[in-house]
Formats: structure tokens, sequence, C-alpha cells
């Protein structure tokens, strides 16, 4: 039987022997478990976040992100649930288990300042 990349199969290949070679995308960029466990890591906007975002023109630089990111793990390590984080002059509200900002707002335009149902603050 014939060998294609050492498989047999039952046809004559087209080819040449040496001139077939599969490349794997897994060997540069990792498995799907490692890059599905990374995005799950990530954190993400519910849909009613992002329509506070977009109305009140707040947008985060890749560092803000970052310092997002860094201050929910913060708060996960602690056992929080809801958290409040504070990026500079903006209020998040944070699902700490799904790792989901639920809603945002600056805290300099708000007229009242009052947060309900969490658990901690974190200063990012």
């Amino acid at each position: 039987m014939n060998e294609i990349n050492g498989v047999q199969v039952p046809f004559i290949p087209i080819v040449e022997r040496d001139s077939f070679q599969i490349k794997t995308a897994t060997s540069s960029i990792g498995s799907f478990d490692e890059i599905f466990n990374q995005e799950l890591e990530k954190i993400k906007f519910s849909s009613h976040a992002m329509k506070r975002l977009e109305s009140r023109n707040i947008q985060f630089s890749e560092a803000e992100m970052n310092k997002i990111q860094a201050a929910v793990e913060r708060a996960e390590s602690k056992g929080s649930k809801d958290s409040l984080v504070m990026v500079d002059d903006t209020a998040l509200i944070v699902n700490i288990p799904n790792k989901t900002v639920v809603t945002a707002m600056q805290v300099s335009k708000e007229n009242e300042n009052v947060f309900t149902n969490i658990d901690s603050v974190v200063f990012a």
C-alpha cells in the first residue's frame, strides 16, 4: 500500500513522495484547549455594559484593559462575587465568577454615586 506522510492510503498518490507535507497550526499557536482556556480567562462585557460604554463614550486602552484584568484576578483570589472595579474615574461593576463587566459609568459625571449588591471594591 502507498504512504503519504506515514499514512497508508489505498490509492496511488499523484504527487511525488517528498513534495507533500502537512504543517499543523497547533505547533505554533497552541492547542484548542489552551486557546479556549485563555479566552475564558479574559474579561468580557455584557450587552448592557457595551451599551453603557457606548452611550457614555467610555473607551479603554490596552493598558487599562490589562489593569481591569489584573483587578478581576485579585478580586477572584479574595473570593469576591460582584465587585466594583475603579479605573481612574470610571466605575465598573464586574461579576467575578463569570469575569463579566455588568455595567460601567464615569463617577465624576453621575449625580448619584450609590453602588449596591457588591461585596468588594478593587482600585485598578
